[in-house]
């Protein structure tokens, strides 16, 4: 037995009064007997993980718990911190937890991580009106029955690999729901119910029992959806899935962790200017400075966006001289042509502020795959460990079931070939799509 001792806490932390302590972190010390916890009544953060625990009574005493991780020990159920109500964030994933009854009082709770259990049944989480991430992968969990209808704040829930063989209304309530992850279950249709989730950007369905694209049609409601996948399902052995998925939702962006081109999402592309303008090209051309006005000069920003995007420019693009300037409907097309450089000058503008506002904060907004970290603007307490929780659900999340991977594919010398290149930096070459593609929550 490896019992932890206060003298030992307070000589780590070189502080001479357990009063003083707010913060402990202990992962990883083999550690079967906590009890002497009790004497440090301020702790606002825990950090328990990887140990030998056994029982968690011996943190009733702590009321001022925001923030406890007990991921990965040998825990049997939760008694004990029935009486921690300031608890904001509690990760008890990979125990052998079977029931969900002691966090029934934990009404501050907003994020809920309990995923690799035994846990059979959702209960007791109808007062946590805060609650906004809820794993509950691999526990077998069959039927999720009505027991999230009261969850109005959820943003993001993994059920995967819960053996769950349908949805039915029972996700109806979830109005602001933004990630849903039901990879590797049993489900063979979507329920009509599933069109009051307008919010969803990224839904993982993988690996499950769908045969019918008309099972598929309710996927049309979800104005928001960007990140779709489907991997391991019969229905996707059928001929042009993808086209009638991309022509179901227009607004898809990753589809079967692969990107969708630009001009397949709006159905067509340029008629005078034949390049696809694809993420990778719109990436490369926003480190160019594109400083000159659009009056006068928006076709030589055009030319410079062109050499480095794909190496060649038409000569149409060129400006014109007035004497160079053809009469009637000549003059006009060039004219046309101009305006059209000069708006997509103004989209490579944007684009490039999105791409360096993601390089500075990644958050999750719905353009990207589920390679992001949890949302920044999350309502967990930045205060209470969000940097590290927010990295523990990108773990428990990534791997909420089997990983699959797709073969890499050889490189072609078609420009066609080079779509989708900032969602393809967050995938890797050989994409892991098991929960359906590398997840802002992880394992």
């Amino acid at each position: 037995m490896n019992k932890l001792s206060s003298e030992r806490v307070l000589e780590e932390t070189q502080v001479t009064d357990s009063a003083a302590i707010t913060v402990l972190k202990l992962p990883h010390r083999a550690l079967s007997d906590v009890s002497c916890l009790c004497e440090f009544k301020n702790l606002e953060k825990l950090d328990l993980g990887f140990n030998n625990l056994c029982s968690t009574e011996g943190l009733s005493v702590c009321v001022n718990l925001k923030w406890l991780s007990v991921v990965q020990n040998k825990l049997d159920s939760l008694r004990g911190i029935e009486g921690l109500v300031k608890l904001t964030v509690l990760n008890a994933g990979k125990n052998k937890l079977k029931s969900m009854d002691e966090v029934r009082s934990l009404t501050s709770l907003r994020a809920l991580i309990l995923n690799d259990n035994v846990i059979s049944s959702i209960s007791g989480l109808d007062q946590m009106k805060e609650l906004n991430t809820l794993v509950l992968s691999r526990n077998p969990i069959r039927d999720i029955g009505l027991s999230l209808t009261k969850l109005k704040s959820v943003t993001k829930l993994s059920l995967s690999e819960c053996r769950v063989q349908k949805v039915g209304s029972s996700l109806k309530a979830l109005v602001n729901l933004k990630e849903l992850r039901l990879a590797h279950n049993e489900i063979s249709t979507l329920p009509v119910e599933l069109n009051h989730n307008v919010e969803v950007r990224n839904l993982d369905l993988g690996n499950n029992a769908f045969t019918r694209f008309s099972d598929l049609k309710v996927l049309a409601s979800l104005g928001k959806l960007k990140n779709l996948n489907l991997h391991g399902n019969p229905v996707t052995e059928k001929d042009k899935l993808a086209k009638k998925i991309k022509k179901l939702v227009p607004g898809l962006q990753i589809f079967n962790a692969r990107p969708v081109e630009r001009s397949e999402r709006s159905g067509k592309t340029s008629q005078n200017i034949h390049f696809n303008w694809t993420s990778e090209s719109l990436d490369a051309a926003a480190d160019i400075e594109m400083k000159e006005k659009v009056k006068g000069e928006s076709v030589q920003a055009s030319e410079k966006v062109f050499q480095r995007s794909s190496g060649s420019v038409e000569h149409y693009n060129r400006p014109l001289d007035n004497a160079e300037k053809p009469a009637g409907n000549m003059a006009s097309k060039r004219i046309k042509d101009s305006k059209k450089d000069a708006a997509m000058e103004k989209e490579l503008k944007r684009k490039k502020q999105k791409v360096e506002q993601r390089k500075l904060d990644p958050i999750d907004d719905g353009e990207t795959p589920f390679v992001e970290l949890i949302t920044a603007n999350s309502t967990v307490d930045p205060e209470y460990g969000n940097k590290e929780i927010h990295q523990e659900i990108a773990r428990e999340m990534k791997l909420s079931s089997e990983r699959v991977t797709f073969p890499a594919k050889k490189k072609k010398t078609s420009k066609n070939l080079k779509s989708g290149g900032s969602a393809l930096e967050l995938l890797s070459s050989t994409t892991e799509v098991g929960m359906g593609g590398p997840s802002t929550w992880g394992d």
